[in-house]
């Protein structure tokens, strides 16, 4: 069974090598060549009670992590988060995403937050689906946003209202 666990500072190594897993794909981040622990120390360290940073515990190991980050610094957007999942590439097809997202929600509603999005490359199929598939909606198509190893990519908009 999934659980949430709020991260810690000893987490964070895992967590960035999760992330990093992703990157050679060019299918997940932005990021071009691995981060380090060192670098996403003021990252974590932006991640609170009402902005947090949990890990994914399967069957009590470490399964890959998420967070609901701010989503900017303007007042007017407070009760908007974008959502982060990365699943650690041995718990990958296993449904760990839609349990995510289902514990995650009424944590967020929890902590007043309104509305969650997500940011997804057009080219990435399998967010695609699983956020469609959990009611987000399509909220905005950035053509051509990204260069991925010399190809370009399109970002695309997901979001839902908590009420």
């Amino acid at each position: 069974m999934l659980k949430l666990l709020p991260a810690q500072a000893k987490d964070l190594p895992f967590i960035v090598a999760t992330y990093n897993e992703t990157i050679p794909s060019h299918m997940v981040t932005a990021d071009l060549t691995p981060v380090t622990v060192a670098q996403r120390k003021a990252w974590f360290a932006q991640h609170n009670e009402q902005y947090p940073l949990w890990l994914l515990m399967q069957d009590e190991q470490p399964a890959g992590w998420v967070s609901l980050s701010q989503y900017s610094d303007r007042a007017a957007y407070a009760d908007t988060v974008e959502i982060s999942i990365y699943i650690d590439e041995h718990f990958r097809q296993q449904g760990l995403g839609s349990q995510t997202i289902k514990l995650v929600e009424p944590l967020a509603k929890q902590r007043g937050l309104k509305v969650i999005i997500s940011r997804i490359f057009g080219h990435n199929p399998g967010s695609l689906h699983l956020f469609t598939k959990m009611g987000y909606e399509h909220w905005g198509h950035m053509p051509k946003i990204a260069l991925l190893a010399g190809r370009e990519a399109d970002l695309e908009v997901y979001g839902k209202h908590l009420d």
